[in-house]
């Protein structure tokens, strides 16, 4: 009987692609029953007679499961202590004739032209979320030739996500968003590679991963994954450009006080009091918005990249989608400041590491 639910709701599950976490909340749920069916039913309840009457065999299942979770625990942990990977596969030659055709409107650039398509083709940029800012982000920057990519992202594509992270598709449901993301800069530009990393940003894995990059995008939506890796890239001297988004409203800077300008830290010393600072997951967001702020995230990241124009350092962009109200205010870096105020500023143009 607990057998043929079980196949029924993973059926049903299947036919509303409601992903993985649904159908094991009701493997749960299933069991949970189970279990109190098992103890609270007199011996003689039919129910015995379809399952059996001893409660162990129903704590058998739990005993499984927790063996399965310390293991892949233990393997996520031994996974983190290996080193970060030294990509050297993107090309490192003369452009190729497919590449001068793909790249022509940024070569006629000014700004760009052809030693700035180098800068790009030659930089390693790493994009911590491949969700909504992630994904318009890093279309835009393997489309714009950044010769290599690495994303990283622990969570797994949901059908909710499928309204504003536009690098996911239908069928990518139930995978995990680095390696749905991975697929879509391949296919997007074969001269540029990518590296998918489906685990979660730990301070000691962003130790590992931040020196070997020549700059962050924060495209994540929690006040600590920010904090951490706010204090990741002070400590590597890498340039982050952060984004957020809610509801309506964006904001876009560059933190970059190893060149002069703030940190977060800076600007937000303290975590905003719970509810002040919901995620889009808790308020909601309009679908277009994450592509227009992760778009310009990826413009900021070009112009860092090429040396060209002014990016938004010691500034902040301020976008609000429902009255097209944009502003610029001005940041400054705290020499007080517990993250960045003993880091030294170079007042250089950008250099790669």
């Amino acid at each position: 009987m607990i057998a043929g639910l079980a196949v029924g709701w993973a059926v049903l599950v299947l036919l509303l692609r409601l992903g993985w976490r649904a159908f094991w909340a009701g493997i749960l749920a299933l069991w949970v029953a189970g279990m109190l069916a098992s103890g609270l039913l007199p011996p003689d309840h039919p129910f015995h007679r379809q399952v059996g009457s001893d409660w162990r065999a129903w704590a058998l299942p739990l005993l499984l499961v927790a063996a399965a979770l310390v293991y892949r625990a233990g393997l996520a942990r031994l996974k983190s202590r290996i080193p970060a990977p030294q990509t050297t596969e993107f090309p490192k030659g003369p452009f190729t004739p497919e590449e001068l055709t793909r790249y022509a409107r940024h070569i006629l650039l000014r700004e760009v032209g052809g030693p700035g398509q180098r800068r790009l083709k030659e930089a390693r940029v790493l994009v911590v979320g491949a969700g909504g800012l992630g994904s318009p982000a890093i279309l835009y920057l393997a489309a714009a030739g950044v010769g290599h990519l690495t994303v990283i992202d622990d969570d797994r594509v949901e059908p909710s996500n499928l309204q504003r992270q536009v690098i996911h598709r239908t069928g990518d449901v139930g995978s995990p968003k680095a390696e749905s993301a991975a697929r879509a800069v391949t296919a997007l530009n074969p001269f540029v590679t990518v590296s998918a990393l489906a685990e979660r940003l730990t301070a000691e894995r962003a130790a590992e991963l931040f020196p070997h990059h020549d700059l962050i995008l924060d495209g994540t939506d929690t006040f600590a994954t920010r904090e951490l890796v706010n204090a990741a890239a002070v400590a590597a001297r890498r340039p982050l450009i952060a984004g957020a988004i809610a509801q309506w409203e964006g904001q876009v800077t560059l933190y970059d006080p190893a060149r002069g300008g703030p940190c977060l830290t800076c600007l937000f010393p303290e975590a905003p009091a719970p509810g002040l600072a919901p995620t889009c997951a808790e308020a909601g967001v309009i679908a277009p918005l994450p592509g227009v702020l992760g778009s310009i995230m990826a413009l900021e990241a070009v112009k860092v990249l090429t040396g060209a124009g002014e990016p938004l350092r010691g500034r902040m962009l301020l976008w609000d989608g429902l009255y097209a109200d944009t502003r610029i205010i001005a940041t400054e870096r705290r020499a007080d400041c517990p993250v960045c105020g003993s880091a030294q500023a170079l007042d250089e143009p950008f250099a790669k590491p």
